[in-house]
C-alpha cells in the first residue's frame, strides 16, 4: 500500500497523554501488543511515550526527528501510526493554519496485561497469532491469582446498606473501564432482539451490556454478516436463556473457517482504496444514494422512507426472516427494500419480496452500488424483453397502413421507452433526497 505523501517530514508534531500507564506496561506491549501490530507500531508507540520529556511550552518538531529516531522513512512511519490507531493505542488530531499543518499525538494507556485478556476481541487476535500454546502461557502467566483460602463471608453492599437501587434483570457491569477497539454503539441490535422475542426468549438476559461488546467484537473480528451473528448466538443459548461466551465465539469461528476455507485470522492492512467502497465524493444523486444505503440499517431505510414514522413489526419480522434466510448483507437488504417499494407502490410484499431475495442471494451481490446496477439492468432486460414480445392476438390485417403512421406509431414507443427509464431513475434519486432530508433532520436533533 501506497502511502507517500500521506505526511511530510517538515510537518510538526506534538505529543500528548492522558491518564496513568499500568506498571508493567511495557511487558503488555512487548507480549501482547507487539504480535498484532509488529515491531514498527510497537517502536513508534514507545518513541513517543520517551518524546513527552521533550515537550516543553509551544515547541513543536517535525517528522524529521522520528525519521532520524527510528531511521525508517516517512511512509513505512505513517502505516505504523496507522496500526496504533487502529488497535486503540494513538488518536490523531490534525490542525492547519494557513499553509502550515500539525498533529498533536495524543497517546492511550494500553491494556494492563490481566486486563488485555479480558477484551474478547484483542485475545482472539492473539491467540490467533502466536497460537494456542503460547497463548495458553501467557494468559495463565498474567491472569494468575493468589489463592484464596476460606469462605468468602464479605458482606454486600445491600447487606449493609438501604437505599433505592433500580435493578435490571441479567444486566452486567463491565469489569474495566478502557476504551474498546470496537464500538458497540456502530451495531444495531434491533434485530437480533426482535428476532430473539418471536423465539419468547428474554432479549435482556441475552444482550447484557458485556454480551453487546462481544458480539460487536466477533461481528468486527470475523467479518460476520448480522444473519451469521445470530446462528452463533443460538447455537450458543442455554436451557436457562443466557448465552455461553465460549460457545459463542467457537460459533463464529466455525462460521468464518467454512466461509473463508480455513484461512488464517490475522491483522492485515486495508487497500488504501477497495475496489466496492462507496464515492468518497459523489457528484450524482444515485451516489448519494448508493452512500447512503450503504451505511443504514434496514429499519432506518423504512423509518425515513415513511417520513420518520416507525416500522411496523409485521414489516421488520418480514425483512429479518428474508435477510437471514437468503443471506444477504445489509447494503443489498436495503436496495431490495428500495426497489421494491417502488415497483409495489409503496407496498413491502413479502412474496416479491422472498422472488427477487432469492435471485439476488444466487447472483451472489455484496453491497449496494453491485445491487442498484444489477436492479437496473435487470429492468432494462424486463422491458425489452416485453417490448420484443410479439402480439399474437390481433390478425394480420390486410389493410394498408400508411408510412407516416407507421413512422408516428415507432416514434412513440421509443418515447414511452425513454419515459419509462427517466422515470425509474427520477424515482431513484427523489429516495435519495429523501433520505438526506430525514438523515440531516436526525442529526439535527441528536
Amino acid at each position: 500500500m501506497n502511502h507517500i505523501g500521506k505526511i511530510l517530514p517538515v510537518e510538526g508534531y506534538r505529543v500528548l497523554f492522558k491518564g496513568n500507564l499500568p506498571v508493567d506496561y511495557a511487558k503488555s506491549l512487548t507480549h501482547l501488543y507487539q504480535p498484532l501490530i509488529g515491531i514498527q507500531a510497537y517502536s513508534l508507540y514507545q518513541t513517543l511515550m520517551n518524546e513527552l520529556e521533550f515537550q516543553h511550552g509551544s515547541l513543536v518538531q517535525t517528522h524529521h526527528t522520528i525519521m532520524n529516531y527510528m531511521n525508517l522513512p516517512l511512509d513505512d512511519i505513517y502505516r505504523a501510526r496507522l496500526k496504533l490507531e487502529g488497535i486503540g493505542l494513538l488518536k490523531t488530531y490534525k490542525n492547519q493554519i494557513d499553509e502550515q499543518i500539525s498533529y498533536i499525538y495524543e497517546l492511550q494507556s494500553p491494556f494492563s496485561p490481566a486486563n488485555f485478556f479480558t477484551d474478547e476481541m484483542l485475545a482472539q487476535l492473539l491467540y490467533h497469532h502466536i497460537g494456542e500454546n503460547k497463548f495458553e502461557l501467557l494468559k495463565e502467566h498474567y491472569t494468575q491469582h493468589e489463592k484464596r483460602e476460606g469462605a468468602n463471608i464479605t458482606a454486600s453492599f445491600s447487606e449493609v446498606f438501604k437505599t433505592f437501587q433500580p435493578y435490571l434483570e441479567g444486566m452486567e457491569v463491565a469489569e474495566d473501564q478502557h476504551e474498546s477497539v470496537t464500538d458497540t454503539a456502530a451495531i444495531d441490535f434491533t434485530w437480533m432482539e426482535q428476532m430473539l422475542k418471536q423465539r419468547m426468549i428474554p432479549a435482556n438476559r441475552v444482550l447484557t451490556p458485556a454480551n453487546r461488546k462481544l458480539i460487536s467484537q466477533m461481528m468486527t473480528l470475523y467479518d460476520l454478516a448480522t444473519y451469521e451473528v445470530e446462528k452463533s448466538v443460538l447455537w450458543a443459548l442455554t436451557d436457562e436463556n443466557s448465552l455461553n461466551r465460549n460457545e459463542f465465539k467457537e460459533a463464529c469461528h466455525d462460521l468464518f473457517k467454512n466461509k473463508h476455507n480455513q484461512i488464517n485470522i490475522k491483522l492485515t492492512e486495508k487497500e488504501a482504496h477497495p475496489i466496492n467502497e462507496p464515492v468518497s465524493n459523489p457528484t450524482t444523486k444515485e451516489e448519494q444514494l448508493i452512500i447512503e444505503l450503504e451505511k443504514i440499517s434496514p429499519k432506518q431505510l423504512l423509518e425515513d422512507l415513511s417520513s420518520g414514522g416507525q416500522a411496523s413489526a409485521q414489516d421488520m419480522k418480514v425483512i429479518r426472516e428474508v435477510m437471514t434466510t437468503q443471506g444477504l448483507p445489509s447494503p443489498v437488504m436495503n436496495v431490495l427494500i428500495h426497489y421494491v417499494l417502488l415497483q409495489s407502490n409503496m407496498k413491502l410484499s413479502r412474496a416479491y419480496l422472498e422472488k427477487i431475495a432469492s435471485h439476488w442471494s444466487r447472483a451472489n451481490l455484496k453491497t449496494a452500488k453491485e445491487a442498484m446496477a444489477f436492479a437496473k439492468s435487470e429492468k432494462d432486460r424486463y422491458q425489452k424483453g416485453k417490448a420484443n414480445k410479439p402480439n399474437y392476438k390481433k390478425p394480420q390485417s390486410n389493410e394498408v397502413v400508411p408510412e407516416w403512421f407507421k413512422e408516428r406509431k415507432k416514434k412513440k414507443q421509443q418515447a414511452n421507452s425513454t419515459q419509462d427509464n427517466t422515470d425509474s431513475q427520477q424515482e431513484w434519486e427523489e429516495t435519495a433526497t429523501l433520505l438526506r432530508k430525514y438523515s440531516k433532520k436526525k442529526n439535527n436533533h441528536l
